[in-house]
């Protein structure tokens, strides 16, 4: 099976991997069938726990392999590595002001462009769209592990695959769970917690072809995943995660702790 995947183009690696991940997506976003409440300690632990995935993946998946990749390529390593984190964070940052959208919180404001959508669908959209970078983060890794046949850095690309995988696990559920709360049945619930993740297939797919087309690209495009994916945890998760009470918060706080740790060991073990 795993030679099978090492012959694979990096585009099909990255299809397999964001594939994975939108499972975890689905497998969450199940929970809906067996819970129409969340506690506010257990989202907000969910949420920590992804933040602290994200967090760990940005640097040893991403940023450290950019800059290792810039070095090789006679480019200065911070610069590349700049550049690249902060147009990441530039790109999520328009999207957040054109895509309509809301956060999780009970008394948060729709953001982006005005529009008429009903508050389930914006929810989606904003689970959506911190699932794009996450999907090129997958994307890119691959197309990483295309300029080197180092079975590290593939393996390295996949543990990125694993941890975006089992942090969506949480989201779907952080998704579909409220949803059912404002009244949807559980099968919408479901729908559409798990349509959430389908972009992450795409932006992977896209990611990987753009990178190994372009392979000067490839450590900047490393670093822009890595920026947008902070952009995400300050910007949104760890606000949210924050938000309900100062129990709450602590939870939230244990949950980044082990979902870096959890990140940390699978990109160090595997990459």
């Amino acid at each position: 099976m795993l030679d099978w995947f090492l012959n694979l183009q990096p585009w099909q690696m990255a299809l397999v991997g964001t594939l994975f991940t939108y499972f975890m997506t689905a497998l969450g976003a199940g929970l809906v069938f067996f819970f129409k409440e969340i506690k506010d300690e257990v989202l907000n632990t969910m949420l920590g726990f992804a933040s602290g995935v994200m967090i760990a993946a940005s640097f040893w998946s991403l940023l450290d392999p950019a800059i290792n990749m810039a070095a090789e390529q006679a480019k200065n390593p911070a610069l590349v590595a700049s550049i690249g984190f902060i147009l990441g964070g530039l790109f999520l940052y328009i999207a957040d002001k054109l895509i309509p959208h809301v956060h999780f919180a009970k008394d948060a404001e729709p953001e982006g462009i005005d529009t008429q959508l009903r508050r389930s669908i914006l929810l989606v959209l904003s689970i959506t769209l911190h699932n794009i970078p996450e999907g090129l983060a997958v994307g890119v890794a691959f197309g990483a592990a295309a300029t080197n046949q180092d079975p590290a850095i593939i393996f390295g690309a996949m543990s990125v695959a694993i941890g975006i995988g089992l942090q969506n696990f949480p989201e779907g559920a952080a998704v579909s769970i409220p949803l059912r709360r404002e009244g949807l049945s559980r099968w919408k619930s479901f729908l559409y917690g798990q349509a959430s993740g389908l972009v992450e297939p795409i932006s992977g797919v896209l990611g990987a072809i753009l990178v190994t087309q372009m392979t000067e690209l490839l450590p900047y495009g490393l670093a822009f995943a890595a920026g947008a994916m902070i952009y995400v945890v300050v910007e949104e998760l760890i606000p949210e995660a924050q938000s309900s009470s100062v129990s709450g918060a602590h939870y939230a706080t244990l949950g980044v702790m082990i979902g870096f740790v959890v990140m940390m060991i699978l990109d160090v073990s595997l990459g």
